[in-house]
């Protein structure tokens, strides 16, 4: 999903940043405190309008939201909503950005997706602040990290409203890991694989016995040591400066991921292509660190491996890829009807009903409490009998807030061009990072 989005997002970049600056310049900083409204407390407290409203919500992807909006709509019926779904992220922000770059055409709500967050922070005078309409009586419900991505610096304006999270862990086919002698069951995996040190001795373990790969992919195993980062990646949370060079968490996931190369232990095949997909089918890789929405990308592809795969947690902590939020733009006319209505379709009991119709992993840490959370169990039985929401639970509270910078993507595309140059190409990983380096220090130069 991320990656064959990468060069649109290059383009994307540029033309939103020009077109959010442009419509910045024509709305005044405190627009926001002028058109709020005094209420703050969601539906239940909101006040029956006087005539039939209607919202438009825009969705993204495969979220289930539709019977959600149902149920609200039968419950309301002066406000009713009616969704716009879009199944491609980048389109989807598209789409958002000519309605911003119009002056109208935007809907009332908004689905913002996490990779897409910092360019519309970047322009919050087109949105309002949420905080104004009682975002801040919302806040401790949620993950902490969770909040501040859609946070400005000071806290003081809020973007939008947490829907799910993809916090990583690691996808393991039981059966190939016990019949190569590593432990079967999650705890004792998790044990054995506690430092990324063991992990490379077991992987090269595994691959000697059994001639087959550990890891499914260069760019998930990358991902899974560079999101261990300490708050910020690529790009100075302060200044937006380059620091990818001198973060040592980004040199280690480079340099692991080589020695994955040069060791033979990590599936060649790009991910997304058929044959990534085939060899998740074939059982040519035992493992595979990715996020909890990646669960429905293996359902997908292996569809003969169901029973066979279990979760467990990552060596020495967690990260976090993908999520979004719900926004309410500037040129809605009814915010105080559409923040009651995302303040409802956030809450509690809806982000458990979508974690168990469609396993979007909920963002309020009080749900991993709750028994029916604890003991859910894939009715599809493609993970045993594995209670695998509390594997997913332990890994979202280990995940540190983490700032990108909006030239995050087009940077991290350039460091894993490199590392498939090592792979494909064969070339020296010392001159691969000096030029990812220098190109990224370009990027940022020329601010995009």
């Amino acid at each position: 999903m991320a990656t064959f989005r990468k060069s649109l997002f290059l383009l994307l970049s540029v033309a939103l940043v020009f077109a959010l600056a442009a419509c910045s310049g024509k709305k005044g900083g405190t627009e926001a405190n002028d058109n709020s409204p005094q209420s703050t407390q969601g539906a239940a407290q909101t006040d029956a309008p006087k005539e039939k409203i209607e919202l438009t919500f825009w969705t993204l992807g495969n979220n289930g939201y539709e019977t959600l909006v149902d149920k609200w709509n039968a419950d309301h019926p002066d406000i009713q909503v009616k969704v716009q779904n879009t199944g491609d992220q980048t389109a989807h922000h598209n789409n958002m950005l000519t309605a911003i770059s119009a002056g109208s055409g935007a809907p009332d709500i908004f689905m913002l997706e996490i990779g897409f967050m910092e360019k519309f922070l970047a322009a919050t005078d087109n949105f309002y602040n949420l905080n104004d309409l009682g975002a801040q009586d919302l806040k401790g419900n949620y993950l902490d990290w969770k909040w501040q991505q859609a946070s400005s610096k000071d806290g003081s304006f809020q973007l939008g409203l947490p829907t799910d999270i993809g916090p990583t862990v690691l996808y393991y086919r039981q059966d190939l890991v016990q019949a190569a002698g590593l432990p079967a069951d999650p705890a004792g995996l998790a044990a054995a694989l506690d430092t990324w040190d063991k992990f490379a001795a077991a992987a090269k373990q595994y691959h000697e016995k059994t001639g087959k790969y550990f890891v499914d992919t260069t760019d998930l195993l990358h991902n899974a040591l560079r999101d261990q980062s300490d708050g910020e990646i690529y790009l100075s949370k302060a200044d937006g400066s380059f620091i990818g060079d001198t973060n040592p968490q980004v040199k280690k996931a480079f340099d692991y991921t080589v020695k994955a190369i040069q060791e033979g232990w990590v599936n060649p095949s790009p991910m997304w292509s058929p044959e990534w997909g085939q060899a998740t089918n074939n059982g040519d890789f035992a493992v595979m660190p990715a996020p909890a929405w990646m669960s429905g990308v293996i359902k997908g592809n292996a569809p003969d491996t169901a029973g066979k795969w279990r979760i467990t947690q990552l060596p020495e902590g967690a990260g976090n890829w993908g999520g979004s939020f719900l926004t309410i733009p500037k040129q809605s006319k009814h915010p105080k009807e559409a923040f009651a209505f995302i303040s409802w379709m956030v809450s509690k009991e809806n982000q458990m009903e979508s974690f168990k119709t469609n396993q979007l992993f909920p963002s309020i840490p009080a749900i991993y409490d709750e028994q029916e959370f604890k003991d859910f169990v894939d009715p599809s039985g493609f993970y045993g009998d594995q209670k695998i929401a509390q594997e997913f639970a332990a890994a979202a509270q280990k995940v540190k807030p983490m700032y990108y910078g909006p030239q995050h993507d087009a940077i991290d595309a350039i460091f894993k061009n490199a590392l498939r140059n090592v792979l494909e190409k064969k070339a020296e990983p010392a001159k691969e990072w000096d030029e990812a380096v220098k190109q990224a220090k370009e990027i940022v130069k020329r601010g995009g």
